[in-house]
């Protein structure tokens, strides 16, 4: 029966206040976003979703802005294409934070300017929640159990995020991981 009523159909009732009208249109057109999503970000399922969620919530509000309700895909498209892009501009930021920290965090006596860099290209290289736990624990020296509360991950995930990147750590400056 969904196939019957038409996007700008549902589109018109999601304009009166119809909250299943657009929960029908998200179901619609949400494997196509999903799907847009995973290849413009490059892969992760979880990311896509994230943004597709948060694309779908951001046309919810600004439904009095489509001009073509008959083309609600498309609009639905690129604004989950700004929303990537949000997400992408954000991640770099983070990146660019963490780089700007490590440049200006305290280097240990005898550490050379060759290990600083290929210390910070290596933090440069861990994914972001693994980055974090070992800028907090190792770097900052707070607890595993400080930086799984401040960070909201289980404690034995923020352990095992730490000694992989310790060992990730102490591979790129040649030593040895057996400390």
């Amino acid at each position: 029966m969904d196939g019957l009523v038409t996007d700008a159909e549902l589109v018109s009732r999601a304009l009166t206040g119809s909250d299943s009208a657009f929960s029908r249109l998200v179901e619609r057109h949400q494997a196509a976003v999903r799907g847009f999503l995973r290849r413009a970000l490059g892969g992760g399922w979880a990311e896509a979703d994230d943004v597709a969620q948060d694309a779908f919530l951001a046309a919810w509000r600004s439904l009095r802005s489509l001009r073509d309700p008959g083309g609600v895909r498309a609009w639905l498209c690129g604004i989950a294409w700004r929303k990537a892009q949000d997400r992408i501009r954000s991640s770099r930021r983070g990146a660019v934070r963490d780089s700007l920290w490590l440049e200006t965090a305290e280097t240990p006596a005898g550490v050379s300017h060759e290990d600083r860099l290929s210390m910070i290209a290596a933090m440069a290289e861990l994914p972001p929640d693994v980055r974090a736990c070992v800028a907090l624990c190792l770097a900052d020296g707070w607890s595993h159990g400080e930086a799984s509360a401040a960070l909201g991950l289980p404690l034995g995930t923020v352990k095992s995020h730490v000694a992989r990147g310790r060992a990730r750590l102490l591979k790129a400056l040649g030593g040895s991981d057996d400390a």
